[in-house]
């Protein structure tokens, strides 16, 4: 019993183990008490965790032209729709769906600091290699 009380919060907390990640990311930008090689790692980690494990609304369109607002994985996926799984992937490939793109990944407080969180951890880990 104690065992199972113990594992359900842990669970929705878990999920966020990303935004941890993060706050360590940008203290250690902050205060450079990160070598280059501690830096280009946790950019990667934080960079994997936006893209594919964030939990986020989908935002893909739907078919009466709102956003869809199921939960997804990460800025890269939709939610559980094939459609709206492809829809996302197609709108980061082509070209003219770039502009829609930049305007669902600040469509919430959510989406925003994920973003944010995502183009942290690139420029960082560009940054680590740089000074490496």
């Amino acid at each position: 019993m104690l065992a199972t009380m113990h594992s359900v919060p842990m669970k929705g907390i878990g999920r966020y183990w990303g935004y941890l990640a993060f706050i360590l990311l940008i203290s250690g930008l902050w205060t450079r008490s990160m070598g280059p090689a501690a830096l280009i790692l946790l950019s990667g980690v934080v960079t994997f965790y936006f893209l594919l494990q964030a939990p986020l609304w989908c935002a893909a369109i739907n078919r009466d032209g709102t956003l869809c607002r199921n939960n997804s994985s990460g800025l890269l996926l939709g939610c559980r729709h094939r459609q709206h799984k492809f829809q996302k992937l197609k709108m980061r490939v082509v070209p003219q769906g770039w502009a829609r793109m930049n305007r669902d990944l600040w469509t919430s407080p959510r989406q925003g600091l994920a973003t944010l969180g995502l183009l942290v951890g690139i420029f960082s880990g560009i940054a680590g290699v740089v000074l490496k």
